[in-house]
This record gives C-alpha cells, structure tokens and sequence, in this order.
C-alpha cells in the first residue's frame, strides 16, 4: 500500500510539475495542438488498436492562473483507444506517440474547441487554455484492457467502501457530540439517521414502502439552510411549494431520509439528522450550499402516508 501511494505521488508529482511549466520543449500536432512527452524512449510504443490505461490530470489555464478541473489518481485509471485516425484537435491525436511510462502534457486552446462545437462549461472563455497531464501506465490489447478494466473498478469499489465506512463513523461521532451539546434526544436508526420525534401524530406509520409527502425544511448542521417547501426564503434554488413525496426505505430521497422517515407517522413533527454518507457526501452538487462530507438536519412535518398506486395489470 505504502508503495503504490509513493507511485502515486511522485507519478502526480511529475505531472503537475509539467502543468505549471511554461518552458520550450513544445511541438504542434497537424491541428495544433500543443504537447510536450517526457519520454526514457523504452517502454512499449502504442500501436493502432491497443488502448492506453493512463492517469490524468486536468486544469484550465486563465492567463498564467492553474484551475484544477478533475483528476483520475482519487478515482481509477482512464482507458484510452488508440486511433490514428483521430479526430482533428483532439488529444487522441497524441497517443500513437507515447510509450509505457511516459508522461505528457496537452494543451488546447479553448477558443479552438469551441470553434469545433465543443460542449464546454460556461465559465470557460475563448482566452483560456485547457491543460491535460497524463502518465501512461501501460500500453494493451482491448481483451487485457478488459480484464485489467473489470480488475481496477473492482479494486476501486473495495477502497470507496472503506472511506465510505470511515466517513459514516466520523459523521455519527460529529452528531453525536452536536446532540449531547444541545441536550437534544434523538432515536439512532439502523444505518446511521438521529431522529428526534416533536410530536407523534396518530396517522398511518411510514413504514418501507409507502408513498410519503412531507414539508421539510433543510440546513447543514450548524450551517445555512439550502431548501424548504415551508419557507421559500430558505431555498438556495425557487421552486413551487408543494409538498414532496418519496417512496419510504426505496426511492426518491437521500438515503438517510429514506430510512429516518420510518419512524414517522401521518401528523409527525419532528427533526432529522442526517450523517453525509447517508446524504450527499464527498460530491454534492458544485456550486451549492451543501459542501463534502457536509452533515445534515431536516425538520420535517409529514402531511401524508398512503399506499403507492397499484400498477395497471395487477
């Protein structure tokens, strides 16, 4: 493990030096685009047909300012056909000329690609540039490309699973200390949501399964508010007031709203506190109020419990 986090780091390393370098060593592919290859010229060249698995860094260059934009070192690696017949400015272009071990800088200018109809997000400006890093960790035939794909993704799995876990317990800890420090008594569910009952209506039970509608109102805990149908000055984006309906225990909410709301009925007031792992966790939407690994409290009246609809033919 220690090894392959040092592989990472000076891979990364590597990198992020050739990001931030504004030195010669450039050449222009037929298109022109820019790209540098820092090359001991003795791995396996890439061939038509074979795929490269690589790592990449991604930054967006304003004036002589790096924006990072996305890595593949927190995730797994990328995998990359070769195609000499790639499509013009498109860094595919440069792939028949790395080897194994390689590392390689990319730059493309954004006005070209939006001058190509590229998709681009809107806080990109014609004057920007788009700066790609890339470690190539090996060169395969599509059928290695698969098993070594299938492999990574399941390896991959192992590790979130692990910061999943360690997530859960830290944010369960943080609750539990917010709720003793408010003297605040709340139920633990199975996974992990605190549930702090007001007041008990007599209607139906939210039981798994049930078509559920609430007024809720949402904050991060000790933090802003981000949403309600209660108070419209709460909401970080308008939308109608209308009361919002999810299937208890199966769909339509965060997981720990899915599995709190159980222990609500018809005319339930009441508190949820939800720990990140069970909300939005480490990628909430960008942008908005709610940040990673951000715990959450919903106060929540719940104005409904019904049966979900029978579907047609049963």
């Amino acid at each position: 493990m220690k090894k392959t986090a040092s592989l990472i780091l000076s891979s990364l390393a590597v990198l992020l030096l050739v990001s931030c370098s504004g030195g010669g060593g450039f050449k222009k592919t037929k298109s022109g685009i820019l790209y540098k290859i820092i090359s001991d010229g003795k791995g396996i060249t890439a061939q038509q047909g074979q795929f490269l698995k690589i790592h990449v860094v991604q930054n967006l260059r304003t004036g002589t300012k790096d924006s990072l934009l996305g890595t593949s070192y927190d995730a797994i690696p990328i995998y990359l056909p070769v195609d000499s017949m790639a499509p013009s400015y498109n860094p595919g272009e440069v792939f028949t000329m790395l080897r194994k071990g390689d590392s390689a800088q990319i730059i493309m200018e954004v006005d070209s690609l939006m001058r190509q109809g590229g998709n681009l997000p809107p806080f990109m400006s014609k004057n920007d540039k788009l700066v790609i890093g890339i470690k190539v960790l090996d060169v395969m035939s599509d059928e290695d490309r698969a098993k070594d794909q299938a492999s990574s993704e399941q390896a991959f799995q192992e590790v979130m699973k692990q910061r999943e876990t360690a997530q859960l317990d830290k944010d369960i800890a943080t609750i539990e200390s917010y709720l003793s420090g408010k003297n605040i008594t709340a139920q633990r569910t199975g996974k992990g949501t605190f549930v702090e009952i007001l007041s008990q209506g007599d209607g139906p039970v939210a039981d798994s399964g049930k078509l559920v509608s609430i007024r809720y109102t949402g904050q991060v805990i000790n933090g802003d508010y981000f949403d309600s149908n209660i108070d419209s000055t709460k909401q970080f984006q308008p939308h109608p007031m209308e009361p919002f309906e999810f299937v208890s225990g199966s769909q339509g909410a965060i997981e720990g709203m899915l599995e709190g709301i159980q222990k609500f009925r018809k005319g339930s007031k009441g508190n949820m506190y939800i720990p990140s792992a069970l909300g939005y966790g480490a990628n909430p939407r960008p942008g908005g109020p709610i940040k990673a690994n951000d715990n959450l409290m919903f106060y929540i009246e719940v104005v409904d419990v019904k049966d979900l609809p029978r579907q047609p033919g049963r």
